[in-house]
């Protein structure tokens, strides 16, 4: 062990390594409900070469190895489930090029969502990022390698959708570019025409390789940024109304959510509908479009848009500080939040099931489905607030969310960012070719099984 320590001072120097309890403590654990579990040692590189020398390192000694964002995915996707090495990604967070014709960044591997955001607010004032509701110091790697969605997902789908180009460093220690870096110094592609490789490490969870550049797509920032939201309370038309709002074409985001406190906002529906424009007139036009497009269920009394002034400052962050609130309810500082990638119209039997398990596990509740690609599918999120220091009540929201992610299956529900023990829920269920292709994929990718070995884990 001490040579392995030895090893890693000499490619990161003694600043960026360390063993110490306090940190690895620290290393071996997130705002999840899952178990903790120490790492042997925390790296923290600056550099591809030095990301390389420490994959080959742990290759050449069988070491697992998880590369690390920020560590807020809450699903313990970056806890250690075999100890070794945790990397730290956030040294790496370099803006090394922004391509305002092209419309796209090249971003290091620990690079923010807020360093982004607020490059671009103070060079590029035009173009903005697809930036997810959660804390800024997320990382934008880590977003894309879980299917992150954010503020632009509705219209063009997920966060990993937007990845215009990668550089990852292999579990073999290999340096290899995705897309059309491969071939010279643009980042505009991802893959077409080319085979594109992308989806042999998007979605893999840190499994089947390190991300050190992510190339992104950037968008126009519009001048003006407005909402409305609708509230009817009969679950069963919130897939008729999500239908009428996607098929004007026209709106940034659109968002359906119910939670039962303050108590305002029980037993009712809201549809949260944001759209954008470069001029006053653009932005009344959509107004006008949203409320035509559901006057029938005006007409009809079953539902209405909602007057939103006190809380439209909070409503139009980005990101919402709003979600953290809600995480710490308890006042126990634990929260974490899940659901499946379904079908818009199967909307109103998640929530009956949200309902229920809430009532069976006497847990604290809040619910919100995303439109994505235009009302494709939807990323039905269930968030549970605990106390940490009540092992009881921790016990109950792990269940809950088993359950739940039972239930989605069953339904036909793709999980989103599962932890480890849903990810074999899911290939237990999985057709089998489709299993001994994945087997394949991360045997050839990660000959040793060092690459954050525990979750996507075929036996």
């Amino acid at each position: 062990m001490s040579d392995i320590l030895q090893s890693l001072t000499e490619i990161l120097g003694e600043r960026a390594v360390s063993n110490r309890p306090e940190e690895l403590w620290f290393y071996g654990r997130d705002p999840g409900v899952l178990d903790s579990h120490p790492p042997d040692y925390v790296v923290a590189p600056r550099t591809t070469e030095e990301v390389q020398r420490v994959v080959q390192l742990a290759n050449r000694e069988k070491i697992p190895i998880v590369p690390m964002g920020s560590g807020m995915a809450l699903t313990g996707l970056v806890i250690p489930l075999k100890g070794g090495i945790v990397m730290d990604m956030k040294r790496m967070n370099r803006i090394l090029e922004v391509n305002e014709k092209a419309r796209y960044a090249v971003v290091e591997g620990g690079t923010s969502q807020g360093a982004l955001k607020a490059f671009l607010e103070d060079n590029h004032p035009g173009l903005r990022h697809s930036l997810p509701d959660a804390p800024p110091t997320t990382t934008i790697a880590a977003n894309v390698a879980l299917h992150g969605q954010g503020r632009l997902t509705h219209q063009y789908g997920f966060n990993s959708d937007m990845v215009s180009g990668l550089e990852v460093v292999l579990p073999t220690g290999d340096i290899c570019k995705i897309g059309s870096p491969s071939l010279g110094p643009y980042w505009f592609s991802k893959g077409p025409t080319l085979p594109d490789l992308s989806g042999l490490f998007l979605g893999w969870l840190g499994t089947t390789g390190i991300f050190t550049k992510v190339g992104l797509k950037l968008y126009p920032n519009k001048k003006f940024r407005d909402l409305e939201m609708f509230v009817t309370d009969r679950v069963e038309l919130v897939a008729d109304i999500i239908y009428k709002l996607t098929h004007l074409e026209m709106l940034e985001d659109v968002n359906a959510w119910f939670q039962p406190m303050p108590l305002m906002f029980k037993d009712n529906y809201h549809i949260t509908i944001y759209f954008t424009g470069d001029t006053e007139e653009e932005i009344e036009f959509k107004r006008k479009m949203v409320w035509d497009s559901l006057q029938k269920f005006i007409d009809a009394k079953d539902g209405g848009f909602m007057s939103i002034q006190p809380m439209k400052p909070m409503l139009l962050e980005m990101p919402q500080r709003g979600i953290a609130a809600f995480a710490d309810v308890p006042k126990g500082g634990g929260f974490e939040y899940s659901g499946p990638i379904t079908l818009i119209e199967h909307f109103p039997q998640y929530a009956a099931k949200v309902i229920e398990l809430a009532a069976k596990y006497d847990v604290i509740y809040a619910c919100s489905a995303r439109v994505i690609s235009g009302g494709h599918s939807m990323m039905f999120a269930i968030s549970f607030a605990f106390n940490r220091a009540d092992k009881a009540m921790m016990d109950r929201v792990k269940e809950a969310l088993d359950e739940a992610t039972e239930y989605a299956l069953e339904m036909g529900g793709i999980p989103w960012k599962p932890n480890f023990m849903e990810q074999k829920m899911t290939m237990k269920r999985m057709d089998p070719n489709t299993l001994k292709l994945l087997q394949m994929v991360k045997k050839n990718l990660d000959p040793q099984g060092i690459m954050n070995p525990g979750n996507w884990e075929v036996s």
